[in-house]
Formats: structure tokens, sequence, C-alpha cells
């Protein structure tokens, strides 16, 4: 029965032979008295409402009750999907519900938070961003607000960028990096994935924190293309996520600079930090992180932060992680929040002041 049919179902209460509106029914020698409830018989049938309608509330399942989506806005492979995987099947364990992993990659990793931002706000869909989602909005227009369209979840783990140097180059330290590129001006460049890619702006960063540092973008496809022109002279610097710069550095084929995060990598401890080394203030790693769609009732949040924050201090969990390098974190969605909030601005200012447009 259909909720309109049954506000207007003639059979109850409008029915002119219901009980009460039969005329026959007071001539059968019965008094009004005789309908009228006793104080006991209210009672039990107040307590028997109550339960009556406390009823659907009480049958609602417990969070989680079907599968979890966690949406990854890039290709399968790489450590973007490593990462899904592993936090999914701990919540799989704990919960005994499957976490699906769905690949939407494209329109410059927008498609996947878009998607998540016009789910249901139920707690069944996540999307894991990293930091090109909050450098895309100050290139390009967005089909979602970062900040209103979400809620965060926690921020799974970061990983330090390293810079490095060909071995060629007189170069040991950011001050003498710094102090050659001076004196060799437009001669030294730099290279990075792609215009307007994470490296480019992070390298742009850098520029504008120490004066007169102004090596030339020279923009590849992709990373390892970089790489591999780094590591044959072709430039003379190029900055990347510290795991695919080890097996190089510890083999000698490049040198490194300095680590861009603001405290040093435990993988390559003998390495100062950009701050450290004369860059004051320059702090950036490569965030990767949960959220869910704007909107999500706290209990949810918390059951899933919190479970989330514990497989991230699993022994197996920090072991698989750590070896590929990345820096776990798990703080709480309000931090998480503020971190997304900063590092839209930040991002935003760096790509005003380069004048970095994506076509």
């Amino acid at each position: 029965m259909t909720r309109s049919s049954q506000g207007s179902d003639p059979g109850v209460g409008s029915d002119p032979g219901f009980l009460g509106s039969d005329p026959g029914f007071r001539d059968s020698g019965f008094r009004d008295s005789a309908l009228r409830p006793s104080p006991p018989l209210l009672a039990l049938a107040a307590l028997a409402l109550a339960a009556l309608l406390s009823a659907p509330a009480a049958a609602q399942p417990s969070y989680p009750a079907k599968p979890l989506r966690v949406i990854v806005p890039f290709p399968p492979g790489g450590g973007v999907d490593l990462l899904a995987r592993v936090v999914g099947a701990k919540l799989t364990e704990a919960w005994g519900q499957p976490v699906l992993v769905e690949h939407r990659p494209g329109a410059s990793a927008t498609l996947g938070p878009d998607l998540v931002a016009k789910s249901p706000p139920d707690g069944y869909t996540l999307v894991l961003i990293t930091t090109t989602f909050t450098m895309t909005p100050g290139l390009q227009k967005v089909p979602y607000d970062p900040v209103r369209d979400f809620t965060p979840v926690t921020l799974l783990a970061v990983v330090p960028n390293i810079v490095m140097v060909h071995p060629s180059l007189p170069a040991r330290s950011l001050k003498e990096l710094v102090a050659l590129a001076r004196s060799r001006p437009g001669q030294l460049t730099y290279g990075s994935s792609g215009y307007a890619s994470v490296p480019h702006l992070a390298m742009e960063m850098l520029r504008m924190t120490v004066p007169r540092f102004d090596p030339v973008h020279v923009p590849y496809k992709g990373n390892s293309q970089a790489l591999t022109a780094l590591l044959s002279g072709e430039i003379s610097i190029a900055g990347t996520a510290l795991p695919s710069a080890m097996p190089y550095i510890f083999n000698g084929r490049l040198r490194p600079i300095a680590v861009t995060s603001a405290h040093r990598s435990p993988a390559v401890p003998q390495v100062p930090t950009l701050d450290e080394s004369g860059a004051r203030g320059y702090e950036y790693a490569s965030d990767f992180g949960l959220l869910l769609p704007a909107r999500v009732p706290a209990d949810v949040l918390n059951k899933l932060h919190n479970e989330i924050a514990r497989a991230l201090k699993m022994p197996d969990v920090v072991e698989k992680l750590s070896s590929q390098g990345y820096e776990i974190s798990g703080v709480g969605p309000d931090e998480y929040a503020a971190k997304i909030r900063a590092s839209l601005a930040k991002w935003a200012e760096v790509i005003r002041v380069a004048k970095i447009r994506q076509d």
C-alpha cells in the first residue's frame, strides 16, 4: 500500500458504517462508559504505541551493512592503488564487508572526486585523493567545491619528495646549487613529469622561496622520462617522490640535495630538509587521504576513521607501507580538513605567482 492510499482509504474512519457511527450500536444495551478504557489499559496502550514507533529505528542495520567502495581517480597499479587495497583489506577483516576499489581516471583526476561528491552521504562511497586534489582547483575549474562538498576522513600517509642532481654537477648542498645557478644564469635546467604537474609546482615553490634561484624548466611526459633525462645528464636537477629515487641514490647514480618534507626521512636520514638547508619555511610532501561526501552522519564518520586509524598501526600494514616509502599519518577528520584548506591556499598562491595555467 502506498502512502497516498493509506491517507484516503474509505474503509477506515470515513465509512458511515464504521463501529462508532452505527445507529444500531447505541440501541444494543451498552452504555458509553463501557467503551471507555480504564487507566491501566491506557498505560499499556501507550507503551505498545511507543514500542511500535521505535521499532523502525531499532530495525535499522548498523554501519556497515553492505560493501564499501573506494574510488581511485588514477589508473590501476602504483602506490595509490596499493594504499587503497591495503586499507580496504583491513576494513574487510574488521567488518566482514567487501571493500571494492574502483578506478575512475581522467579529467585531471577530477572524475573520481566528482562521483563521490554526488554520492549519497551514507558512508559507503569514499575517494582516495592525492596532492593533485588541492592543486587542480588553482589550475582549472572543477565540478565540485573541494571543501563544502566533502567530509575528510583521515590523512592516510605522506611521501616526501627529494631534490637530486646529476653527479657531474659540482654541487653537494642547496647552498652550493643555488650559488652555481647564480653563476650560470639560464644554464641549469630542472625536469618534471609535465607542465603544471606536481613536481613542476613543487619546484616553482622552491624558486619562490629561494631568491635568484632560476633553473630553466624542462617538462617531460611522465616521471620516468624526467628521471631518465637526469640519469643521462640531459638535465641538471629533478625532484621526485623519494621511493622512485632511492635505488639511484643508493647506487650513486644520482646525488641527493635535500628532502622536501618538514623533517628528515627515516629512509635517508643523512639527507637534510630544504628548510634546514636554507629554504626557510619550505615544506611539501605528497598527501594521500580519504574523503566522504558532505553531510555524512558523525557516528559513521567516527567509526570509519577509528577503524582506519587502528589498521594503520598494525605491524604488517606499517611494514608494507614503510617499505614503499610511505610515512603513516592517520590524523583525525578535523585536522585533515584544516590541512586540506591550508594546501588549497598554498598551491593557489604558487600557481598565481608563477602564472601557471593548465590548458
